[in-house]
Formats: structure tokens, C-alpha cells, sequence
């Protein structure tokens, strides 16, 4: 528990270090995202042309000229004058203002009614969440179009008010997105430990809760920004805003009255509107990616730092002859309220040349972190602070190190076949882009080796598999594929994960044979992992026993089935079926014939 806290210690600094530069960083990587770059651009110009309108207007937009009454477009008027003479350029410079201000108008109040509302009705729940959410639902059942007419019949034509009254009919967007994505969040391991250590939930709320949905209110803020401008050039047809204010809805209902007369003149306000709802959700979208690909990389950061302090510390040495894989005192744990949790500690592995070495113990052992670590895909969230992996000459636990590796010198085959395999691609292009991405194949080359490859795994008609969608095809097919995938570049080592678990007895013992005949024909190495004895005293030549993130007796197969010296391996043995032999297949191999497990 002491490294634990020492890791969670080294963490929390790491955490504070990112969150002071934060900010700069998402910009920064803004301006690197294509579309986030140019709708930012686009938005700023426009939002200069709105607050500097009287600078750069070319003619005063409310000065009304009878002599150039839908006049076309001249060196004097660049996009032509409206039904009363006035500069169309000017009027939607000026109008920029009114336009974005009434849009802002609108969303703001939307914002402030919304997301506070959600955050304490999801945070707390209770009396305040049922009253809430009836508002909210009365909200959305009144008729907005109604309510906006009974409101121009009382206080006037007035875009203000109007916009006022329609964030308000807006809010309960802001409210159910939040209310839902709090409620998700409230029951976070994070928010029970921050409210341990005594925080206030103001501040838990501000710090965690509303970081965690950060994301989704900068989309729909974005999106109810772009609708809010399309609505405010409709209220303009329905002259809820005031005619002797220049505004791009004014701009529009007075093209569309004549249309007929000069047509082009409707194109200008159409453009404007059009861009700037798309430069709106294009900025939220961009800005939403990078603000969770920053909080992603901040994460990857922190296990970097922790992995590659360790790597330093546990300089390589050669392995010994027939040794392919070393790992030696591997700890991973995950934060947790108490800090960290250890699901691996402080484990030792090796796997020698040309051997199949089975991993097993019962589901939560570690089996699969182990497996992950070896191949680089722990999540962001875990942190191994303490150990090694060795493969070869290659430090495993350096991301850059690993990448060149996997999917060349080491494969993986995952549990539930049909489940890794997309169903919108068929079985042949998902062959084909590893081996062309990563071997640099042909697309030729690609698909022959692919129908090899098939051939080789036993299915008998390879083209028809080939060009068949995952659907199309059985589990024990779809394995094969995976199977057939993974021993694609010739790898070294094979990690096999649960990979008979989800066919049935007699497709398993097909499996079993076809990788033990893979395993002798190329004389790869192969770590299984699994809960399946029969599988292990089948397949396997050593085997390594995990218990609670520790692996508490390793050994030849022959010596850990009949003669176990830890009481786990007793207990995991004895739980089997009393005169159950554990080997699926009825014709055990000579070497193994005595082989079973005694009680």
C-alpha cells in the first residue's frame, strides 16, 4: 500500500502539472485540426466585420436610396441594393451584430437555465430532480411558435425578447443532456473518493462532475447556436423583429419578397447564415475531439512517465539461451477511491522458444493484464510502476518499442471471435489490410497469401470465405479467420486469449489441434490464456497458476496436473467433476497418456 500511494503521489503531480497548461494545449491543437482552424477562422472574421461594422461598411445600411431600388451589383454596390435602396453589403455587415449577439442571446439563456439545473438535479436527484424534470417536460410541450405570437401580441415586435423567450423554450436540451450524463457520472469511483477526502460538493461538481460532461455541452451548445440562427431569420418572416434594425434575418425576408425581381439577392444572406450555422458545428465538434484527446494523451502521459521511469531502472540484460519472453516483477494497478489497486503483483514469466505456455486461474486472476501488457493495449487508465518485459532484445513497456513488434513478431488472438470481426467489411478485406499496411504487400500479394492463409487453417473452401461478410460465417469459421490473421507475418510469439471459450466442445478440439499443428509446423511460441484446464493439459508444455494478481506455482504441465504444491492449484483442480478427465479429446498424444488430475 506504501508504493501505492508513493504511484498515486507521483500522479496527483503529474496531474497538476498538465492542468496548469492545459488550456494552451487544446487550443493548440485546435489550430492543428483542418476543420476546427477554419471554422475558428471564419467566425473570427465575421464576428471583427460585426463589432468594426462601422469602419468597414461601405454605405450607412438604414440610408434608403429610391433612385437605386434593386439595383444589381456595381463598382458602388457590391452585392446590388434591397426593395428600399439600402447597401445589401453594408446591411449584412451591420447585421452580423445583431444576428450573432440575438444567437448568443438566445443560447446563453438556454445555458444558464439548463446546465446548472441538470448538474444539481443529477448530482442530488431527490425532490428538486422531480421538479425539474416537470418543468422541463411542461417546457417541451408548450408550442414554441404559440408562445412567441402571444408574446409579440403583448411587448411588440422585439428580436431581444424573442430570443429571450426561445432560450428559455430551449433549455430543457441543455437540462436532459446534462441530467443524463451526470447521473452516469455520479456513480464514479472518482466522485465517492473525492467526496471522502472532504471535498465540497460545489467543488466536486466544478472539478469532476462538469468535466466529465464538458464534451457534450460544447456540442449541443454548438448545434442550438446554429439552430438559433436559422430561427432568427424565420422569426424574421413572421416580423417578430424590429424592420429598422439591420439584421441577416431582416436581409433575407426582404430578398425573399423580391425574389422574383432581382433573385441573386437572396443568395447573400442564404451563404452567410449557411456558413456560419456550419463554421458553429464544425468549431464544437473540433473543439469536443480535442479537449477528450487531450484529456486521453494527459492520461497516456502519466503511464508513460511511470513506464518509461521503470524501463530506466530495469536495464536490459540478455536473455538466456531458449528464452524468448521475460517478465519479471510486473505490477499493474489501477486508481481507485483508496488510491490504487494492484491487479498484478509483482509477477515472473518466461517463455522459452518453440513452447506453448498456459496462463491460467480463475476470472479477475490478472490473466488478461498480463496479456495486455505484453502486447502494449493496457488502457490508459492503468499504470505499471514497478517491473519488466522482455522479448528478445526489445523493453516491451516502451510504447515506441512495442509498436514495432506486435502485429509482426507478436500476435494475438482474442476471445469471442464474431464479436472481433466487422461486420461492414468482409472477411477478405480485413485479411488483406494488415498484411498491406504493415508488410507492405501488394494488393495481389495480399489476397494470395490471404487464401493461403485460409486454406492453411482448415477452411475448406477459401474464396467463399473470402469474399463472405463475419455474418455469413460460423464461430468456429470466424476463429479460424482470426487464427489465420494472427500467424499472417510469421510471428515469434502467439498470445492466445480465452480463444476456445466461446465455441462449443467439438469446433474447441478442432481449434486446439489446428494451433498445436501451426505450433509445430512454424515453431512459434504461444502463451494461452485461459480457465481451461482440459485446454492447458492438451495443449500446453508448461504452465504458470495465477491467484489474485500473483503466480503461485509454474512448471511442466506433467508436474503441476499431478503433483500440485499450492493449495490454489489443489482447489482450482478439485473443483472440477470427480472422474472427469480434464483432456477434451479422446485420443491423448503418447507423451500424455497418464495425465490427469488427481484429487
Amino acid at each position: 500500500m506504501k508504493d501505492a500511494r508513493l504511484v498515486t503521489g507521483h500522479v496527483s503531480t503529474v496531474d497538476q502539472a498538465h492542468a496548469a497548461s492545459s488550456r494552451p494545449r487544446v487550443f493548440r491543437r485546435l489550430l492543428r485540426n483542418p476543420a476546427g482552424l477554419a471554422s475558428l477562422i471564419f467566425l473570427v472574421v465575421i464576428s471583427l466585420a460585426a463589432v468594426f461594422a462601422p469602419l468597414i461598411m461601405p454605405h450607412d445600411p438604414a440610408t434608403i436610396d429610391i433612385h437605386a431600388v434593386l439595383a444589381s451589383p456595381d463598382a458602388t454596390h457590391w452585392l446590388g441594393t434591397d426593395g428600399s435602396g439600402r447597401d445589401v453589403l453594408s446591411r449584412l455587415i451591420a447585421g452580423g451584430l445583431v444576428s450573432l449577439t440575438a444567437a448568443a442571446l438566445a443560447v446563453g439563456v438556454a445555458a444558464a437555465i439548463g446546465i446548472p439545473s441538470g448538474l444539481i438535479a443529477g448530482y442530488y436527484g431527490g425532490f428538486f430532480a422531480d421538479g425539474a424534470t416537470w418543468i422541463v417536460n411542461l417546457l417541451m410541450a408548450l408550442p414554441g411558435i404559440v408562445v412567441l405570437l402571444a408574446v409579440r401580441s403583448v411587448l411588440g415586435p422585439s428580436l431581444w425578447i424573442s430570443m429571450a423567450i426561445f432560450g428559455i423554450l430551449m433549455s430543457p436540451a441543455f437540462f436532459r443532456l446534462v441530467y443524463a450524463a451526470v447521473r452516469s457520472a455520479r456513480s464514479e469511483l472518482f466522485v465517492e473518493a473525492a467526496m471522502v477526502s472532504g471535498l465540497r460538493d460545489s467543488a466536486i461538481i466544478a472539478r469532476h462532475v462538469l468535466g466529465a460532461v464538458r464534451g457534450p455541452i460544447i456540442v449541443q451548445t454548438a448545434i442550438l447556436a446554429s439552430i438559433t440562427l436559422a430561427i432568427q431569420a424565420g422569426l424574421g418572416f413572421l416580423g417578430f423583429d424590429d424592420s429598422t434594425v439591420p439584421s441577416w434575418g431582416g436581409v433575407l425576408t426582404d430578398a425573399f419578397a423580391n425574389i422574383y425581381r432581382q433573385p441573386q439577392l437572396i443568395i447573400w444572406p442564404s451563404i452567410i447564415i449557411a456558413l456560419t450555422s456550419v463554421a458553429f458545428a464544425l468549431l464544437g465538434n473540433a473543439l469536443r475531439d480535442e479537449l477528450g484527446r487531450t484529456t486521453t494523451r494527459r492520461r497516456g502521459a502519466k503511464g508513460q512517465v511511470e513506464q518509461t521511469s521503470v524501463t530506466r531502472s530495469a536495464s536490459l540484460t540478455p536473455l538466456e539461451p531458449g528464452v524468448l519472453l521475460r517478465v519479471a516483477g510486473l505490477r499493474i494497478g489501477y486508481p481507485n477511491s483508496d488510491g490504487m489497486a494492484e491487479v498484478v503483483r509483482g509477477i515472473d514469466l518466461e517463455i522459452t522458444r518453440g513452447s506453448v505456455h498456459g496462463l491460467i486461474g480463475e476470472s479477475g486472476s490478472g490473466k488478461t493484464q498480463t496479456a495486455w501488457a505484453i502486447l502494449g493495449l493496457l488502457p490508459s487508465t492503468a499504470r505499471v510502476f514497478a517491473g519488466s518485459i522482455q522479448f528478445d532484445d526489445v523493453d516491451l513497456l516502451d510504447r515506441s518499442a512495442v509498436s514495432g513488434v506486435r502485429g509482426r513478431r507478436i500476435a494475438y488472438i482474442p476471445q469471442e471471435p464474431i464479436s472481433n470481426l466487422d461486420p461492414s467489411f468482409t472477411v477478405g478485406s480485413q485479411l488483406i489490410e494488415p498484411l498491406r499496411s504493415v508488410l507492405r504487400m501488394s494488393k495481389r500479394q495480399a489476397i494470395a497469401r490471404s487464401l493461403e492463409l485460409l486454406a492453411r487453417v482448415g477452411i475448406s473452401d477459401p474464396e467463399r470465405t473470402f469474399h463472405s461478410y463475419p455474418h455469413e460465417i460460423s464461430g468456429g469459421m470466424a476463429q479460424r479467420v482470426l487464427i489465420a490473421g494472427a500467424v499472417a507475418s510469421n510471428p515469434d510469439l502467439l498470445i492466445a486469449d480465452e480463444p476456445t471459450t466461446a465455441l462449443d466442445v467439438t469446433v474447441q478440439a478442432e481449434v486446439l489441434d489446428l494451433l498445436r499443428e501451426i505450433q509445430q509446423d512454424s515453431g512459434l511460441s504461444i502463451l494461452l490464456v485461459t480457465h481451461n484446464l482440459g485446454v492447458v493439459a492438451d495443449i500446453c508444455d508448461h504452465v504458470s497458476v495465477m491467484k489474485t494478481g500473483q503466480i503461485v506455482e509454474t512448471g511442466p504441465v506433467e508436474q503441476i496436473f499431478n503433483h500440485p504444491s499450492h493449495e490454489y492449484t489443489r482447489e482450482l483442480f478439485g473443483s472440477l467433476i470427480d472422474e472427469d478427465d480434464v483432456r477434451p479429446t479422446p485420443e491423448p498424444s503418447p507423451s500424455r497418456s497418464d495425465l490427469a488430475v488427481t484429487r
